[in-house]
């Protein structure tokens, strides 16, 4: 029997029982506090961690746990788990890359109509008895220019999206053009803001990334631009972005994902130019089950 420490919210609730029909005994531990108040006896007893990227697992969580053998990161992000930590212990970490690609990609693109076309707001003006004042003429996408930030899989999924059913212009912004790529390249990421109808967000989380979208890049935007972040909270200044939607700076932001998660920042609550949906761009039942069927080594 292995003993499992879960560090996040099972994606569907079957799993649970599935876990523990393969041999395993889970226990819940889903808060930084819970983690590090664990018995030291059961401490003891665990040899896997199943995480996600944006709880991951710091070296002194590893450090409580000395019989740990593996941490599954069951998702596509790993940004929070201490690599070096892990391998100085001997511990595997495993991820699932492009388990949920399409979902993603789906889900940026219905964020991108969903603020472009006002759907939230219209719906909720229907639900009000409004049906008649809630007729208003509101933006297309269709021909409009498609900046990604970040083109990995996730980034091309969405290109291809973009191209191919809205006759969108693509460009993309990497540390380094992608070879043989038929989108656009821009080598910063304000030009590529400048240029940008949409710009969308599906670069990875952690240090390296944190606040690339800034001032800057949000002002390059301009007041007819929108922001669609389905990548990381931390890619994008919340202070900055908040400003720029509460002076109207930029046309309005669709976001499935907010640095500090799942707090929201209360200024972004009223705002009617955003839409935010709770980080569920990658869940869907099939994007669920190839997650924990593909775990691959990192």
């Amino acid at each position: 029997m292995t003993i499992a420490l879960l560090c996040h919210v099972e994606l569907n609730a079957g799993y649970p029982a599935r876990y523990e029909a393969a041999g395993f005994t889970l226990h819940y531990a889903t808060t930084a506090a819970s983690r590090a108040a664990i018995d030291p006896a059961l401490a003891g007893q665990i040899r896997a961690v199943l995480t996600i990227g944006s709880i991951g697992l710091n070296a002194q969580e590893m450090d409580k746990l000395p019989n740990l053998e593996i941490i599954c990161a069951q998702g596509v992000g790993f940004e929070q788990i201490d690599l070096q930590a892990a391998a100085q212990r001997g511990i595997t970490v495993t991820h699932g890359p492009g388990t949920n690609n399409s979902a993603v990609a789906d889900h940026a693109l219905a964020l991108m109509l969903a603020i472009t076309r006002h759907i939230p707001q219209m719906d909720a003006a229907v639900r009000r008895g409004e049906w008649a004042n809630s007729r208003l003429n509101v933006p297309g996408m269709s021909g409009k220019k498609a900046g990604i930030l970040g083109l990995g899989n996730i980034g091309e999924q969405i290109a291809l999206r973009c191209a191919g059913g809205f006759k969108m212009d693509v460009g993309y912004h990497n540390r380094k053009p992608m070879p043989d790529s038929p989108w656009r390249y821009f080598d910063t990421i304000v030009g590529l803001a400048q240029w940008a109808d949409y710009l969308i967000v599906a670069t990875p989380g952690g240090k390296g990334t944190a606040k690339l979208v800034d001032a800057s890049v949000l002002q390059a935007l301009g007041e007819q631009g929108f922001l669609i972040n389905i990548a990381r909270g931390s890619v994008v200044d919340s202070a900055e972005l908040i400003h720029s939607l509460q002076h109207k700076q930029i046309a309005g932001a669709a976001l499935d994902v907010v640095e500090g998660e799942p707090a929201v920042p209360a200024e972004m609550l009223p705002l009617t130019n955003l839409v935010i949906t709770p980080h569920i761009a990658g869940r869907s039942p099939e994007a669920v089950e190839n997650m924990m069927l593909s775990l691959i080594h990192i």
